[in-house]
């Protein structure tokens, strides 16, 4: 039997990809093995989101061909859409597939086998229009399923390569969408993560069909507990899309809304599509329509140019806005973006200093969120072992509201939605006691 490794580098939809290739390989009866095994097949799925992404690329790409020089090795993903020169350059590289195209890959493997030559089988992604079928019916995780509704995106900010990596937006059909959510249900699935490059774009390139319809067609799904959105701009949650919110049980009361910085000069310098003042209206409405929501934000510290008042904006305004949880990233050079030629970089030490003071302000903000939900009772989907004490008899999993929950439970509720009541905060998990499974109540509402 062949076998096939694969190593994935950057983000949740290059995650999603390598499994919907595990699953092309599977049907070709390949067996999986570890990327450190002895493999015939390697299949980097690279990241190139800051030149740190290529560089890690690169080294997995040698690892591979150091593991076994006799094996197939392939590049996929945004590193080698963008460079794949770079990548055919690397001795012991046999095939590169961009971000389009990969439903091919086996043949592009044959096509190597039979030829003996490197298959360089990237496309100009910019004048692709069409979203790529990659199906998932079941993942590796066996709590929370992803599904990929769109591809690529029109911002062009100016720190950010991905659009060149991955295209311009492209929404899936709608039908395909359902009918693979109904496929994630049938396996098991009590939540589905609605992921993709843009995701709250989802529908502007189709004919009258939006997010918010898509969410109403997801919502009538039997079988189904919890819809999340993995990310969505501010400028997306449009009043369809909070009423959806609202009044469907199944949508998670969790948004990740990327602010990137709180400071209108670095938002035009970033060429990002809204001010402090519309970001700030739109998270306060939130609040209002959605009382208990869980904010998540990504933000990016010392942009070029960034003064130590600028910063000192984005962190009031980000106190101000009490978000449950903060991503924070210092600015990385990204070679070819706008960004990477601006002259006024930030000191590397400046940005580690001003990332730290943002990572000790979202660990306030989190114990702040999780304190007011302790006394409540909330769903959880237990995920697997807390992973700080595997032995303890103590499981880990999600609530509708992003809480990480820790509590007395079994393997065999991993995967099935139990009522917990939050017992103990914490920045990081909230500690709770298991008061039984939905099965028992299923009348009840999942909001407590």
């Amino acid at each position: 039997m062949s076998t096939v490794a694969f190593h994935t580098l950057g983000c949740k939809v290059n995650a999603y990809e390598t499994e919907a290739m595990w699953q092309l390989f599977q049907r070709q009866g390949y067996e999986k093995v570890d990327f450190g095994a002895q493999a015939d097949v390697y299949v980097i799925n690279t990241c190139t989101v800051t030149n740190t992404g290529d560089r890690k690329s690169r080294q997995m790409i040698r690892r591979a061909v150091r593991t076994n020089p006799e094996a197939v090795v392939a590049v996929t993903g945004c590193y080698a859409q963008t460079s794949p020169a770079e990548i055919l350059d690397i001795p012991g590289v046999d095939v590169v597939v961009g971000t389009q195209g990969r439903d091919k890959l086996l043949d592009y493997i044959e096509e190597h086998r039979a030829l003996r030559k490197p298959v360089n089988a990237v496309n100009n992604i910019m004048k692709t229009r069409e979203f790529e079928e990659l199906d998932v019916p079941t993942f590796s995780d066996r709590t929370r399923a992803s599904l990929k509704i769109q591809e690529g995106c029109n911002n062009f900010c100016t720190f950010c390569i991905i659009p060149w990596a991955r295209g311009l937006l492209r929404s899936r059909q709608p039908e395909s969408v359902l009918k693979q959510a109904q496929q994630l249900i049938d396996a098991g699935y009590k939540e589905i993560v609605l992921t993709g490059i843009h995701t709250g774009g989802y529908g502007e390139d189709l004919e009258n069909y939006k997010l918010a319809d898509l969410l109403w067609e997801l919502d009538k799904l039997e079988g189904l507990t919890r819809i999340r959105i993995s990310s969505i701009e501010a400028s997306q949650i449009d009043d369809r899309v909070i009423e959806v919110l609202n009044k469907s049980d199944k949508m998670c009361r969790h948004l990740h809304i990327p602010l990137q910085a709180g400071d209108d000069e670095v938002l035009k310098r970033m060429r990002r599509r809204y001010t402090v003042d519309e970001y700030r209206e739109k998270i306060h409405y939130l609040h209002k329509a959605m009382p208990g929501v869980a904010i998540t934000s990504d933000v990016i510290v010392g942009f070029p140019g960034e003064t130590e008042e600028q910063f000192e904006n984005g962190y009031r305004l980000i106190e101000e806005l009490g978000f449950s949880e903060l991503h924070v990233f210092p600015y990385s050079t990204r070679t070819g973006t706008p960004a990477a030629r601006m002259t006024d970089q930030v000191d590397a030490e400046v940005k580690q200093d001003r990332v730290q003071r943002l990572i000790d302000l979202s660990n306030r903000l989190a114990l702040k969120y999780s304190s007011e939900n302790v006394g409540e009772v909330l769903d959880v989907i237990p995920e697997r072992p807390w992973k700080e004490d595997p032995e303890s008899g103590l499981y880990m999993g999600y609530t509708d509201n992003y809480l990480q929950v820790v509590f007395p439970a079994s393997e065999e509720l991993v995967g099935k939605v139990c009522r917990v009541q939050i017992d103990k905060p914490g920045s990081e998990y909230c500690f709770g006691t298991f008061v039984r499974t939905m099965e028992d109540a299923p009348s009840e509402s999942k909001a407590g």
